[in-house]
């Protein structure tokens, strides 16, 4: 069964997680402060961890960020805080998911299975995707347009990769937060409209690429040219 870290600072909801987890089939490991976290949540073992955004030492944010320069490990953050700023910072540096406490362990328990199936899908999946002179690589987790490397964020990232995946078919705000963020449709579609704005900036516009198509009311795609 997976392995699954746990970062949190408040004992009662460590040892909640805990229980439910075990309950569950999972190994599970315990940190209680952001550094503790970091340096577990480097350990190839782990399958997926479940991260603060509020800790002592090291921020959540800062954990996601320093976890990401060498690892695609699934996070799932949980915060305190709704407001959107706070959820794009954590998907920005790389967080797979977020939940808001305070949340049903069900809901946690099903997203989890969620980022774990799709880890298991990209791990088999690995392949490279083209649209006229841009080239996305899966496994080196890179984007080309003409042989000039484009950095992404790790959500931009898969983002495009989704889009390039389902070429010529529309994908609606639905389905792209449910396959990229890994969570059901709750009506933060401008987070989708973001992301869009910010793949348009570093590549639609900069490099004069017709690539990302806005069907009003519905969604986006990529299409080929014909």
């Amino acid at each position: 069964m997976a392995q699954i870290l746990i970062v949190e600072d408040e004992v009662k909801i460590a040892r909640f997680l805990e229980l439910e987890l075990k309950y569950e089939g999972y190994t599970v490991h315990i940190a209680s402060n952001g550094r503790e976290g970091l340096e577990k949540g480097l350990n190839p073992d782990i399958d997926l961890i479940i991260l603060d955004l509020m800790l002592p030492i090291l921020s959540g944010i800062e954990v996601c960020r320093r976890i990401r320069q060498t690892s695609d490990v699934p996070i799932i953050m949980l915060t305190a805080k709704d407001d959107v700023s706070d959820k794009v910072m954590g998907l920005d540096m790389g967080a797979d998911d977020y939940i808001t406490k305070p949340f049903a362990i069900e809901e946690l328990l099903a997203r989890m299975r969620v980022a774990l199936k799709r880890k298991k899908t990209d791990t088999i999946n690995d392949s490279i995707l083209s649209f006229n002179n841009l080239t996305l690589n899966k496994q080196q987790r890179q984007v080309k347009v003409n042989k000039e490397e484009i950095i992404l964020t790790k959500k931009e990232f898969e983002l495009l990769a989704y889009l390039l995946e389902n070429k010529n078919i529309v994908l609606s705000r639905e389905n792209i937060l449910e396959r990229v963020w890994g969570f059901e449709y709750y009506g933060d579609t401008n987070i989708i409209d973001v992301y869009i704005r910010y793949l348009r900036g570093k590549i639609d516009q900069k490099y004069s690429m017709d690539m990302i198509h806005t069907v009003r009311g519905v969604g986006y795609l990529i299409k080929d040219v014909v």
